[in-house]
């Protein structure tokens, strides 16, 4: 056999085995999925409500309103006149 079959058939067995290995991984989402929607069909256990309602219990709550901002944490550029103030760059 020539070196461009012998390649050729490497490939597709590694194109094989990387179908069966997706396949295999969505097999498994599907059934967690499945699994999840199941838990969320069921009413919650009162372990569930209990934590929930002690978690918030604790959490402070915000009083000030959240478009409601000091005047000391904005700053101006004028040198920038872009008008892609509002814009984060990661």
């Amino acid at each position: 056999m020539s070196d461009d079959a012998t390649d050729l058939e490497d490939r597709v067995a590694e194109l094989e085995a990387t179908v069966r290995g997706l396949t295999e991984e969505l097999v498994d989402a599907g059934e967690r999925i499945r699994a999840l929607e199941a838990e969320l069909d069921q009413p919650p256990s009162t372990d569930a409500l209990r934590q929930a309602r002690d978690q918030s219990a604790i959490e402070p709550a915000d009083d000030q309103p959240a478009d409601e901002t000091d005047a000391d944490d904005t700053t101006t550029d004028d040198t920038d006149d872009s008008g892609l103030d509002d814009i984060i760059v990661a």
